[in-house]
């Protein structure tokens, strides 16, 4: 089996704005063509979109041209050896990180690429859905 690839666009809160499952032998910046274009669709308002530096190439001119997206690439120094912190790159990754902890996500079950985006809209659901459930501290006054 070939193996799956999960592409996420998130907001600076980390929430899910969009999902795209490709096969694994698609490139980060072939699949990223069409999420960007789903999260121009879903949400007018994003003008500026971070991306990785596996996503850097022609893919900003297509943001610029087609979809009227400012496209900043966060790469990593020159100079840095080992972890490096970069900005905004955790966003995605901190997300990712709770999408994991869905037992369904951790493995991929699903046939079809469409039931694992809709697995993975899901999990962010329930995740949300938790959230918003927590016990408020009662406030003062």
């Amino acid at each position: 089996m070939g193996g799956r690839k999960r592409h996420i666009s998130v907001d600076c809160l980390g929430m899910l704005l969009g999902v795209l499952v490709t096969s694994a032998n698609v490139q980060d910046r072939d699949a990223c063509m069409p999420l960007l274009e789903q999260l121009r669709q879903l949400h007018r308002k994003i003008t500026l979109v971070w991306a990785d530096g596996g996503y850097a190439g022609r893919l900003d001119d297509f943001a610029r041209e087609h979809l009227a997206l400012a496209l900043t690439i966060v790469k990593r120094p020159d100079d840095s050896t080992g972890f490096t912190v970069l900005p905004r790159r955790w966003c995605v990754e901190r997300t990712l990180a709770w999408l994991i902890h869905c037992r369904r996500l951790v493995r991929d079950y699903e046939r079809l690429p469409v039931t694992s985006e809709a697995m993975v809209m899901w999990s962010m659901t329930v995740l949300m859905g938790r959230r918003l459930a927590r016990r408020q501290p009662p406030s003062p006054g």
